[in-house]
């Protein structure tokens, strides 16, 4: 019987864990999710489950799984195969040399690193930047990631820190960042920064209309929300977004002329609220980038879903093998 080979792709989100069964060519034949925390502090046991489902389903519809992709929420040394202990949406993995348990429970290569590595790995073999021999990935989310490929080659570092342009400084004498950096761009241009500035202004303005729309409570300020209240006109809104805007311009300025790619994909929990904005980031990063080299670059906004990171866990396998010629 003719097997048709297929790799097992995981990725491990704060709250869902997702995978999928996915061909050479970035198609998803099967997919499965998982609460992160349905059995608190059990998210290995849960990747390992859903490996098992799939791989069991998958040979008794005529696959057969060469690799297993993970891409989770943190550093990764994928030298040592271990995962740094920054995990905070998932700290039970914080440590662990998961790559190594995998492989050695299923027996097949596997391979786990930063989930924006993978999300831009996939981008480049699958997506926006396919064809392309370099892709900067701006992720932002709850927090910032990045995820950079020149030449044909994930850029990790020495260490698995590689590319995190979510905390290069935008703004020098700027607060804290809870990375223990000061002015990151993370702290204008992710969810979370967005929502804590916003709750930081309102304190002072009691009848703001974030408050207001947030019936009242600082807590349930949200980057969305924010975002909607701008577009309504609000100019406490607007004026973040506008600080957003020239943060994230800025961070393309840094790309382009740091790195000059081929293409920039914007992408992640918050990127859909830049689709809008797209000629104002452009504008913006027109400010710092040298005008020849951005007029050359793609830039794509492009909102990411569970598919996405599905494949770019798929990606990261067929990448190292490749790679590593396994």
């Amino acid at each position: 019987m003719t097997r048709f080979p297929v790799v097992i792709a995981v990725d491990v989100g704060g709250t869902t864990i997702s995978a999928g069964t996915v061909t050479p060519t970035g198609e998803i034949v099967s997919a499965r999710q998982r609460g992160t925390h349905d059995d608190p502090g059990r998210a290995e046991a849960a990747i390992e489950a859903l490996i098992d489902e799939l791989r069991r389903e998958g040979e008794g519809n005529g696959f057969e799984a060469r690799g297993i992709g993970v891409g989770v929420p943190g550093p990764v040394d994928t030298v040592s195969g271990v995962i740094s202990e920054l995990v905070p949406h998932v700290p039970e993995l914080g440590g662990r040399p998961l790559a190594s348990v995998l492989a050695a429970r299923f027996r097949l290569p596997a391979f786990v690193d930063n989930d924006v590595n993978a999300l831009a790995l996939g981008e480049w073999m699958f997506g926006a930047g396919r064809g392309a021999s370099s892709l900067v990935l701006l992720a932002p989310g709850t927090g910032f990631g990045t995820g950079i490929v020149i030449d044909g080659r994930l850029v990790r570092g020495a260490h698995g820190f590689g590319g995190e342009l979510g905390h290069v400084p935008v703004k020098f004498d700027g607060p804290p960042c809870w990375c223990g950096g000061r002015g990151c761009l993370a702290l204008y241009a992710s969810g979370r920064g967005i929502a804590d500035a916003a709750r930081a202004r309102v304190a002072a303005a009691p009848d703001a209309a974030l408050l207001r729309a947030a019936g009242g409570d600082v807590a349930a300020i949200t980057a969305p929300l924010v975002f909607r209240l701008a577009a309504a006109g609000d100019p406490l809104a607007a004026a973040l977004v506008d600080e957003a805007c020239q943060a994230l311009g800025a961070l393309i300025g840094i790309v382009v002329n740091g790195l000059n790619p081929e293409v920039i994909v914007i992408t992640g929990g918050v990127a859909a609220a830049f689709v809008p904005l797209e000629k104002r980031l452009l504008r913006a990063a027109a400010d710092y980038a040298f005008a020849r080299a951005l007029a050359q670059t793609r830039v794509t906004i492009t909102p990411a879903d569970k598919a996405e990171t599905m494949r770019g866990a798929a990606a990261l396998v067929l990448y190292e093998m490749e790679r590593t010629g396994s």
